[in-house]
């Protein structure tokens, strides 16, 4: 996809989500949340357990880190952001969007090469082979998850051997269709996509083949008064939510 129609693509999905969001303003239990694409399966977990705990409601958005932050930047009346990296979330409390001293780390994530053919992947050395067309990577310029994949492979040497064979999603989520649906045979994904079944083959990345994948929240303004936002925040930093990261291949600490 080129530039122009990745950039025109990303103003339709800002307006459209905008637009479906600007219905009227969360209810005093309700909490609107913006979440990275990666941490789907474990943020409706934690939802569900939240809204069992205390009643309230949580709707949850997903997008690439980037793609969810130009929406809050549009005006979409979240009550807090979860991205996949630190420094949107940091970028958010500079440009007033969010509440100054709401950050705080609520996962480390991880990175896998995949491939549904369970044959295909036993480490890295895949990549130097020609058995395959097409390798899924999300978006490095919008995705965390994207950026780390470039990095393994700038480390691993194989980045070069393999740029014409890349293909880019807009999220971590999209790269993991690719490989699913058998338009890529192997791609980058996220841990926590893949963690809860033993589908296919893979190799979890060292995490000193690129920087730490640190997932940062924040409270966003348009949440500031909201208790319920307050309330899921504090949840998803305490220690009832452990077990369900560590399920989805998250940890708390590197």
């Amino acid at each position: 996809m080129t530039t122009g129609r990745r950039g025109s693509h990303l103003a339709a999905t800002v307006l459209l989500t905008v637009g479906l969001l600007a219905a009227g303003p969360a209810s005093a239990t309700e909490v609107r949340v913006a979440c990275a694409a990666n941490f789907r399966d474990a943020a409706e977990e934690i939802g569900s357990a939240f809204g069992t705990a205390t009643g309230h409601a949580v709707t949850f958005s997903f997008g690439s880190t980037g793609q969810l932050f130009a929406q809050i930047a549009f005006g979409a009346p979240f009550d807090a952001f979860l991205a996949a990296d630190r420094a949107r979330a940091a970028k958010a409390v500079d440009e007033g969007l969010a509440v100054a001293g709401s950050q705080f780390t609520y996962a480390f994530g991880r990175i896998a090469l995949f491939s549904a053919d369970t044959g295909l992947v036993h480490g890295p050395e895949v990549l130097t082979a020609p058995r395959f067309s097409k390798l899924a990577v999300a978006e490095p310029s919008v995705a965390p998850y994207g950026q780390a994949a470039v990095e393994a492979m700038r480390e691993l040497g194989v980045l070069g051997l393999v740029s014409d064979r890349v293909v880019r999603g807009l999220s971590v989520a999209q790269a993991y269709q690719f490989v699913r649906s058998g338009n890529a045979e192997l791609g980058f994904v996220a841990l926590s996509q893949i963690a809860y079944h033993a589908e296919g083959s893979r190799w979890i990345v060292p995490t000193r083949l690129h920087r730490a994948i640190r997932q940062d929240a924040v409270l966003l303004v348009r949440g500031a008064g909201n208790d319920a936002a307050k309330a899921f925040l504090a949840f998803l930093a305490g220690g009832e939510v452990l077990e369900i990261l560590a399920k989805y291949g998250y940890g708390r600490g590197e």
